[in-house]
């Protein structure tokens, strides 16, 4: 049998998205000889998708303990890695590499040219302009295990051996784009436990099918509450969206993960408030002076100056008043009903769809099984670990992309200090 070729590396990092071109340029960087493995024929697939092909950066939160904060539980774990390179460290890489940024609502950082592309170029500008070298098309299928220690990986025509290792193979989510949860396989493998996988930041299926009629309208600063057994379990403030099989739009997506749990336990409901900035008092007040305005015209006519138009004939029917009655002849008790509609628009979650649709994955390999400081397992003594593979997921808005260049810089500068 034919011995396959082996090729020898300081540091050997498996995955070119985000996490893994940062971390490969970092540790290259430092001085050390970096190979890049990609299965995919191009870096970055998954980056291409992100922010609908804009690519949302980072989130411009300057208060390190308040962007810790926002990845749950589980942030203080990036602490460190956030001292060390957070949101103004990777707004100046990308400048530096020619991409200039803008800050948009929700202090969410997208390039001036709103082309991901453009942030991928910048990446692969850095790993060139580094050295490391980049096989695509590279699928590692196995590796062998020396005592502590990783010896090589396992690829279909050759072997790879380096002194350490960074695995920053992604999730499951989208797994068109390669993200098919490999990682976690080899991890299991290699003696470390693997937090409960499920989707996150994905939308949302429901029970009202009435839903359908509303595809593709976003209602903005709007109000969710997600209920469980009469008690309020969550709420988020910002945009909806209106899907053909339910709900979407970034307070969907950061509620999904708790929906989910709750799913497993039982019926959710959920409210939303459409005027939040409105108690039902001075709502009233607001629906009786657009009655007053409109008090000879049928009901169904009466609501284009507080909702959006294709809102109109559901809330109509939601509401129990009859579209054909005059607006000055609509009842105290009726017009109070249509307040509590307006203020808590009722929607039964059916599911949260799953890893094909989620842009991250909740779960993964546990943080107690990592050192913070470096990124380095402490199960393996040369892997380290970067990116969605670990046990860490934040809400939209750029959040989850930091989390790859925060870790996957750590990682990579670890490594090549390892080598050395």
């Amino acid at each position: 049998m034919k011995e396959a070729k082996k090729d020898t590396f300081d540091v050997a990092v498996v995955g070119g998205g985000p996490a893994g071109m940062m971390a490969a340029g970092r540790a290259a960087e430092k001085g050390a000889k970096v190979v890049l493995l990609e299965k995919n024929s191009r870096l970055g697939r998954k980056l291409l998708l992100n922010g609908k092909g804009r690519c949302n950066i980072t989130n411009n939160e300057s208060d390190l303990r308040k962007m810790a904060g926002k990845y749950g539980q589980n942030g203080k774990f990036l602490f460190h890695a956030l001292s060390v390179f957070g949101t103004k460290e990777a707004v100046c890489f990308f400048e530096k590499l020619g991409l200039k940024t803008k800050t948009e609502r929700g202090n969410r950082v997208f390039p001036i040219s709103d082309r991901a592309i453009d942030v991928l170029k910048a990446l692969e500008e850095y790993l060139s302009k580094n050295k490391v070298a980049i096989m695509v098309s590279s699928e590692v299928v196995g590796l062998t295990r020396k005592g502590d220690k990783i010896e090589k990986l396992k690829l279909n025509d050759k072997e790879i051996s380096a002194r350490n290792y960074v695995f920053c193979t992604g999730g499951k989510s989208y797994p068109k784009t390669g993200s098919t949860g490999e990682g976690f396989k080899w991890a299991l493998s290699l003696g470390h436990f693997v937090e409960k996988l499920s989707p996150a930041l994905t939308p949302l299926q429901t029970k009202e099918t009435w839903v359908k009629e509303l595809q593709g309208l976003s209602l903005k600063n709007v109000e969710l509450s997600i209920f469980q057994k009469g008690k309020k379990r969550g709420s988020e403030f910002g945009e909806c969206l209106f899907t053909h099989f339910g709900l979407s739009g970034p307070i969907i997506l950061d509620a999904s993960r708790l929906i989910g749990k709750l799913i497993e336990q039982g019926k959710v409901e959920l409210s939303i408030d459409l005027k939040p900035g409105l108690d039902l008092e001075k709502l009233d007040k607001r629906i009786q002076r657009d009655f007053a305005k409109y008090q000879n015209k049928a009901f169904k006519n009466c609501l284009a100056d507080l909702l959006p138009r294709r809102l109109i004939p559901v809330m109509v029917r939601l509401s129990g008043i009859n579209p054909e009655k005059k607006a000055n002849s609509v009842t105290r008790e009726e017009r109070k009903n249509l307040a509590k509609v307006l203020k808590g628009l009722k929607i039964t979650a059916d599911r949260v769809l799953g890893f094909n649709a989620a842009i991250v994955t909740s779960g993964g390999v546990s943080l107690k099984e990592i050192d913070d400081k470096t990124m380095k397992s402490k199960k393996i003594s040369n892997l380290f670990f970067a990116g969605e593979i670990i046990d860490i997921d934040g809400p939209s808005g750029g959040f989850n992309l930091q989390n790859c260049w925060s870790t996957g810089y750590i990682a990579g500068q670890s490594a090549a200090i390892q080598s050395n």
